[in-house]
This record gives structure tokens, sequence and C-alpha cells, in this order.
């Protein structure tokens, strides 16, 4: 069950690891963080893009198009997979963030409803749907990436950062949030403040555009550049097993962690009736520790394997999801939620900090992002991107405690996987 042991690399070689896995991160971080202001600002720009109604409607639609946004994810997994297969790493995740930069410049730019009616949401829908496609196909290439250039025996240490940055692209969001809500009125963010966060990613997308340039295309890849049938849906369909695993260990894994954190925001709020600037704080606190939990459980992976944390991830997150949102609902006490989302974090850290390597692990060069990508962005899509959706919808009709055994129950499904599946650490297609 241990991991694959390698020589030592050099120091030189190991500056290079780290020198190419900082630029993909930061990166990553970017992308990230213009996929997240979306539901961090979402409680600010509803009312702009939609005609006046009550607040949980408004918010209703915002979560709809955020999950119009993730069906274009599997569509982005496939078509960047494919390049990246293709044309390799470092082109597609170019090519993915100049779609990311683009998406956000027109949502910083389109006026609202009273200005150009329902022009102002079928904007909104095209930016996400952009957005969508960008980032289904980041996911897909950073992963493999990441895993690929790391150094043998610190391949969980290095792939956990693909869930530092996406976690620290949600906590730059909400930073910005909070600097955004001691400088301006709430009347301004509800006006035109919530802009400003769009209009930052816009322009940290098109620097990152330049940084990706810059990095080192992997040994694995270029290993494999001039084999056949590379990135082909044909090649993929020749491993349904690892397909099938993918698709089992994410389902459980996205739908908890959307829940813990996108959805957390307008949980605290709406329903345990916490202020909205004091839940800023709160899910802001509890996702930096998070981001420093992921390369400790990446690192522990190393030494025991992936399985024992899937597992523990899949026994606690079963178990524990029901009580601990029902908890949470009747929660007043800031503090008190604040422990509650850390402890739920914890234990979804068994998912994310090492999701990225396992599916890694499981596909050959010539298809790895392929593999990583679509059926993962497919299963997000259904499961990670309607969380909110679903949440509310519940919420709306009065049912709202139907959605804590629907996470639960997911969760479960997950477990059987993991519970089924091989270490992938021992049997890893990246030391092949």
């Amino acid at each position: 069950m241990g991991a694959v042991t390698a020589e030592r690399p050099s120091e030189h070689s190991e500056r290079r690891v780290i020198g190419n896995v900082l630029r993909g991160s930061i990166g990553n971080l970017i992308e990230w963080y213009d996929w997240y202001a979306y539901t961090a600002f979402t409680i600010y720009f509803a009312s702009s893009f939609f005609p006046k109604s009550s607040e949980n409607l408004q918010w209703l639609n915002t979560a709809a198009i955020f999950a119009v946004g993730f069906f274009m994810r599997p569509l982005g997994g496939w078509l960047l997979g494919w390049y990246a297969d293709r044309n390799g790493r470092r082109a597609a995740l170019t090519l993915s963030v100049t779609m990311m930069a683009g998406g956000s410049l027109l949502i910083t730019l389109t006026p609202g409803y009273a200005t150009i009616g329902v022009a102002a949401p079928v904007l909104l829908v095209l930016a996400r749907l952009l957005q969508g496609l960008s980032v289904g196909g980041e996911y897909a290439t950073s992963a493999t990436y990441l895993s690929e250039v790391a150094t043998p025996g610190k391949r969980g240490f290095y792939s956990s950062f693909q869930y530092v940055t996406l976690t620290a692209g949600q906590l730059l969001a909400l930073g910005l949030q909070i600097v955004l809500l001691q400088i301006l009125s709430k009347e301004q963010m509800y006006s035109w403040g919530w802009r400003i966060a769009f209009a930052v990613g816009a322009l940290g997308a098109l620097v990152v555009m330049w940084l990706r340039r810059t990095m080192d295309e992997s040994a694995s890849y270029k290993a494999q550049e001039k084999s056949g049938d590379r990135g082909t849906i044909r090649a993929l369909l020749k491993h349904p097993r690892e397909v099938g695993i993918v698709v089992g260990l994410t389902l459980g894994g996205t739908l908890a962690f959307y829940t813990y954190t996108t959805y957390m925001q307008k949980f605290m709020v709406g329903t345990s009736k916490i202020d909205a600037s004091t839940v800023a704080w709160i899910n802001f606190l509890a996702l930096l520790v998070f981001v420093l939990l992921q390369p400790i459980a990446g690192r522990l992976s190393d030494r025991v394997g992936r399985r024992p944390l899937l597992l523990f991830f899949g026994i606690a997150g079963t178990v524990c999801t029901v009580p601990l949102l029902t908890v949470l609902a009747g929660t007043r006490n800031p503090y008190a939620a604040f422990c509650l989302m850390v402890f739920a974090l914890i234990i979804v850290t068994g998912y994310t900090s090492i999701n990225a390597i396992v599916k890694a692990e499981l596909f050959p060069t010539k298809i790895r992002a392929l593999g990583v990508g679509l059926p993962y962005a497919l299963t997000v899509a259904i499961f990670g991107g309607t969380a909110e959706f679903i949440a509310l919808g519940l919420k709306q009709i009065g049912l709202e405690s139907l959605f804590y055994w629907y996470v639960s129950g997911c969760i479960l499904i997950s477990l059987v996987v993991y519970w089924t599946m091989r270490e992938t650490s021992a049997e890893s297609t990246l030391e092949t």
C-alpha cells in the first residue's frame, strides 16, 4: 500500500520541479479565483442581473447560471484534454486561462437588467459558459501537469497544490470581498463594487497568460509526443474500469466540497441567519485552514498510500454530514459555525488533497489529460455544479433537510468505490 519510491533527484532538478509547480499553481489560483468570484459576490450582483423579486429567488437564478457554467466543464475537459494530449500541457494551460480572462471581462462590462433588460442575464450566461469551458480544461490539464512534473515519491505532496491553489482562489475572492466591504458602503457594493472583483480576475488572467509561456513541458508528455492515438475517445474507452473509478471517487467528493465551500456562505446567511460580513470572515478563516491541510495530507498519502485517506473521507462524510448540517442550521454563534465548517473541511481533505494524483495514476500518458478531465468534469457538472441549486430549491419548498441526506447518500456511493479500488500509488502509470 505504500507509495512508489525513487532515487533522490539532484538539487537542480528539484528546483526546476518547484519552479514549474509554482508557475502552474499560480495560474491555477487565478483561474479558480475568476471562477469563485461569481459565488463570493453573488449576494451583491444578483439584483443587478435579474428583475426585483425575493432575495432567495434571485440567489436561485444565479445558482442556476452557476450550474449552467458547470455543464460546459465536460466539453472543456474533452476539448482541452484532447488538446493537451495532442499539443502539450503548457499550450492547453495557456489557452484555458485566455478563455477565463474573456469571461471575467464580459461580466465586468455587462450593464444591469435595469439598463439592457433580459440581455443582462443572457450575457451573464454566455460569460459563465466561456468560464465553464475554461475551468473544465484547466482542471484536467493542471492536475495532469502537476502530477507529471512532480518528483517521484513526492507526487502526492506536489499534486495537492491543485486544491491548495483552487481553494486559495476562493480565499482571494473572499479576501477581496472583505476588503471592499471595509472601504465601500453596502449600497456601493450592490451598485458597482462587485465589478471590481471581476476586473481584478480579468487582469490577473492576462498576467498568467504570459507566465505560463515560461513553464517547462512535462517530460512524460515529451516522451510520448510522437505516439499514435493520443487524446482520443477511442483510446479512452479502452480503459472503462479507470473511467468508472474516476466517476465513482469524484461523485461524493465534489458534492461535499461544493457544499462546504461555495454553498456555505449562503447557508450561513439564509439558514443560520448569521450576518453576511461575519460569514465572509468565517468562510475566509475556515478555508485558510483547509488550504494548509492539503499538502500535509498529500505528503501523508506518499507515505501510507492514497486509499486510506479516501476511506477516511468516505466513512466520516457518510456518518457526519446529516448531524453536522443539522447542528449548523440552528447555530447563531459565529465561533461555533467556524468550528463546524473546519470540522467538515477536515473530512473533505481526505478527498481533495489526493484526488488529482489518484486520477493521474490511473491512465497512461497519451490519454492522461483526457482520462482525468472528461469523466471528472461530467461528474462535477452533474453533482458539484447543481449542489447550490438543489439546496436552494429544497429550501424554497421547505424541505431543506433532504439536501443533507442527499449529500450523505452520494458520499456513501463513493465509499463503496474507495473500498473496492486498488491502491494507485503502488501501481502508478506515472512510474512506467
